[in-house]
Order: structure tokens, then C-alpha cells, then sequence
């Protein structure tokens, strides 16, 4: 039998292009904004599946903590980057996940999700391969109250 650790992730809402999720974490609980790519560049490679998503843990440990997840390793010497409109957020890699490193910039990122259009992000493959990723931002402002309320 599976423990609450390993609850599936159940769907908390859609809002446009972004949809709201939570899930047991042992004795916690977390719930996220997540979205999958509008567009995968190059077109030439297997992606797999790819996400962003922004995370709220229920004991405070995250708020509005945005990440990027590749199907694949991501080179950790080759910083990630999250860009919306002119400004520019550099991650750091965690296997095939990816991080802002402060907190100022993740609260920073969010502001610029909540008022764009669209978030471009650019990786580098443990291959070496560049990815870039393009996420629409419609329903990220709704999608963001949704997954506040839902671990408060």
C-alpha cells in the first residue's frame, strides 16, 4: 500500500494555460503552478516531458518557489536562465531540475510571470545539447492564488 509520501498529485484546478496541483510530502503537503511548454527548441531532439512549475509547501518551508524540470540531466556548469520580457533570472542545477538561488530573485521572477505574456527558458543538456523553452503565462496570476489557498 502506498504511504502518504507517495499520495499521486491531485488537481486542484485549470486556469488557461496552467494548471494547480497538490500532493502529501511525508507529513506536509505541497501544492504547485505547472505548465508544460507552448514551444521545444530544437525541434531535431526528444525533449520528453518538460515543466516549470512555482511551489508553495504548506509549513512555510517554500513560497511561490519557481523551478524548471527537464526529462533529462541538465549540465550544471551551464547556469540555466528564465527570462521574461528584458529581464533575466539565472538557476542552478539539481540533476534535471533547476532553482532560482535567492529569494529575492524567485519573488522577483514571479512579479515578471504575473504581468508577461510569455517566460523563455534556456538549458544546456548533460550532452551539451542547448534547449530553449518557450511557456505561455496566461492563467499563471489565478493558477498562483489557487495553489496559495489550497496549502494554507
Amino acid at each position: 500500500m502506498p504511504s502518504a509520501a507517495q499520495a499521486a498529485p491531485k488537481l486542484e484546478g485549470k486556469y488557461s494555460d496552467w494548471a494547480v496541483y497538490s500532493r502529501a510530502e511525508g507529513n506536509d503537503k505541497i501544492c504547485y503552478a505547472i505548465s508544460e511548454p507552448r514551444s521545444k527548441s530544437p525541434s531535431s531532439v526528444r525533449h520528453g516531458e518538460i515543466y516549470f512549475m512555482v511551489s508553495n509547501w504548506q509549513s512555510g518551508a517554500a513560497k511561490e518557489q519557481p523551478s524548471f524540470m527537464a526529462a533529462f540531466p541538465l549540465r550544471a556548469n551551464r547556469a540555466p536562465e528564465a527570462r521574461v520580457g528584458s529581464a533575466k533570472y539565472k538557476m542552478f542545477v539539481a540533476e534535471n531540475e533547476s532553482f532560482i538561488e535567492n529569494s529575492n530573485d524567485e519573488r522577483a521572477l514571479v512579479a515578471k510571470m504575473k504581468a508577461g505574456a510569455t517566460m523563455n527558458l534556456k538549458a544546456v543538456s548533460a550532452r551539451g545539447t542547448n534547449v530553449s523553452y518557450a511557456f505561455s503565462l496566461k492563467g499563471i496570476t489565478a493558477a498562483l492564488k489557487k495553489a496559495k489557498t489550497a496549502c494554507s
